[in-house]
């Protein structure tokens, strides 16, 4: 595994010379705009490994993208090798249709310590909940960043991670989804606490999640990228693109159905993916990602 191979990946041609918040959020930045949050692998018959050659291969070599402890596996790896202070966390991601928590840990995040300061980093979560900047780890501060403004809320050990979402116009109303389009809302997005953990921890979630039948990501193939104005996701076959605070404080969203035949190019063309097997659209999920 080489550092200047992977910053070729991702674009970078800034320094790196000294592990400083500004040096951190280029790279996240570069990081999360070429690489996707996908799980095609998933529905294209081949399997998720929890390894980081693998991963390294898979997502700097292939051009591919991955899921959460994929892509935070991954920065964990380029951080530490600048020289950061990096600790994987584990979270439990919110579910807005049963208005809860998962019971088990399903997500891999970081926290970097800069300067006596804490920060998340999370280039892994992907769609329209994906931060743009590390956060600070402080309580009830909101943090404006492009997609909207997050924000973190402790409560007894237990942080919060929360997202105000603009109004959305949606000129093709007709084919979204979403049921919460119309409304600016406060959404939940995950909660975790500062307990260390290892990447051992997560296998048995990585292997549930890409087995279990009523596993998200089994019963939606997902591809989200983002964009230096917003986002663009594939999901099943609807395909979404957002432009952020397009106007008057409203994100703009366009959504389309593509034909089967249409897949292949759009991967290659909006997320510059190509498979190496035949891929299968999914979307059987009563759940929204947006």
């Amino acid at each position: 595994m080489d550092i200047k191979e992977y910053f070729t990946r991702i674009s970078y041609r800034g320094s790196y010379g000294k592990p400083d918040l500004a040096t951190l959020t280029d790279i996240f930045q570069h990081h999360i705009r070429a690489v996707p949050f996908e799980n095609l692998s998933i529905h294209c018959g081949e399997s998720i490994e929890l390894d980081l050659e693998a991963t390294y291969n898979k997502i700097v070599r292939k051009k591919r993208g991955g899921w959460c402890m994929e892509n935070n596996y991954l920065l964990s790896w380029v951080l530490k090798t600048l020289g950061y202070d990096v600790t994987l966390l584990g979270s439990k991601v919110y579910v807005p249709e049963f208005d809860a928590y998962a019971d088990e840990i399903d997500h891999l995040l970081l926290k970097v310590v800069l300067d006596d300061k804490s920060y998340i980093v999370d280039g892994g979560f992907g769609m329209a909940y994906q931060i743009w900047q590390p956060m600070e780890l402080i309580s009830g501060t909101d943090q404006p960043q492009t997609p909207g403004v997050f924000r973190f809320v402790e409560e007894s050990g237990v942080w919060y991670l929360e997202k105000v979402k603009r109004k959305q116009w949606v000129p093709n109303q007709s084919v979204s989804t979403s049921h919460n389009v119309e409304k600016e809302v406060c959404r939940r997005v995950y909660l975790f606490t500062l307990q260390p953990q290892d990447i051992e921890d997560f296998r048995s979630c990585n292997a549930h999640l890409q087995t279990a039948p009523d596993s998200l990501f089994v019963t939606k193939s997902i591809c989200s990228l983002q964009t230096a104005d917003g986002i663009r996701a594939l999901v099943g076959w609807k395909l979404t693109e957002i432009k952020y605070n397009y106007k008057d404080n409203m994100d703009l969203v366009e959504i389309r159905i593509l034909a089967d035949e249409e897949i292949e190019k759009t991967l290659k063309e909006k997320f510059n993916i190509t498979l190496d097997k035949k891929f299968v659209p999914t979307n059987r999920s009563r759940l929204s990602l947006f």
